[in-house]
C-alpha cells in the first residue's frame, strides 16, 4: 500500500514538472517578433523559431539572420525576401512563392519545398541538406536533384 501510494506521488509529481523540463527544449517564436514582422516587414535576426505564418504576405521583408527553424510558411509570398543568413532548418514552405528572394549563406537543411514555385533566387552559399522539392517548380535557382556531374 505505501508503495502505491509513493509511485502515485512520484508519477503526479513528474506530471506537474513535465512542462518546465521540456519548455527549455521547445522553442516557440517570440509574439513581439512577430507582430514586427507583420507591422514593419522588417525583423532582422528576430526569432520566428515554429511560427504559423501559413499564406502570410511576406513580400519583400527583411528577415536577414532570422531563425526560423521549424516555422510553417505554407503558401506564403516571399517575393522579394531578403533572408540571407537566416536559419530556416525543418521549416514548411510548401506551396509557398519564392521569387526574386535572397537566401545566401542561410540553413535550408530539411526544408519542405513541395509544391513550392522557386523562381530567380539566390542560394550562393547555403547549406540545403535534405530538401524535399516534391512537385516544386524551381527556376534560375541553383537548387537541383543531386548526381555526378559531367566531365
Amino acid at each position: 500500500m505505501w508503495r502505491q501510494a509513493m509511485k502515485s506521488s512520484i508519477i503526479a509529481i513528474v506530471g506537474l514538472l513535465s512542462p518546465f523540463l521540456l519548455a527549455s527544449e521547445v522553442k516557440a517564436a517570440n509574439p513581439d517578433h512577430i507582430e514586427q514582422l507583420l507591422s514593419t516587414r522588417e525583423c532582422q535576426g528576430c526569432d520566428l523559431s515554429g511560427a504559423d505564418l501559413t499564406a502570410a504576405h511576406l513580400i519583400g521583408v527583411d528577415l536577414r539572420d532570422a531563425n526560423l527553424t521549424g516555422a510553417n510558411l505554407t503558401e506564403a509570398n516571399l517575393e522579394g525576401a531578403d533572408l540571407t543568413g537566416a536559419n530556416l532548418k525543418g521549416a514548411d514552405l510548401s506551396a509557398s512563392m519564392l521569387t526574386n528572394a535572397t537566401l545566401n549563406d542561410s540553413i535550408l537543411d530539411n526544408v519542405n519545398l513541395t509544391k513550392a514555385m522557386v523562381y530567380d533566387v539566390d542560394v550562393a552559399g547555403a547549406s540545403m541538406m535534405a530538401l524535399i522539392i516534391d512537385e516544386a517548380q524551381i527556376f534560375h535557382t541553383g537548387i537541383s536533384v543531386g548526381g555526378e556531374s559531367p566531365e
